[in-house]
């Protein structure tokens, strides 16, 4: 995924499936500077993670 995708999604008020490496996740938070997004898992858990924009996927 993009910097400008990312941005689009953080301000959209639909539900877009996103997904890292291979399960659902919400995204936080962009932090462009480092091309790093804080996601957090769809579910339960919510466990936190910052992980690179370019392993996220669109599905």
């Amino acid at each position: 995924m993009d910097v400008n995708r990312v941005k689009q999604i953080l301000s959209s008020s639909a539900d877009i499936d996103v997904t890292y490496q291979g399960v659902s996740v919400w995204i936080d938070e962009l932090m462009e500077d480092q091309r790093l997004a804080a996601v957090h898992l769809r579910g339960p858990l919510e466990e936190r993670s910052q992980v690179a924009i370019e392993d996220l996927i669109e599905e």
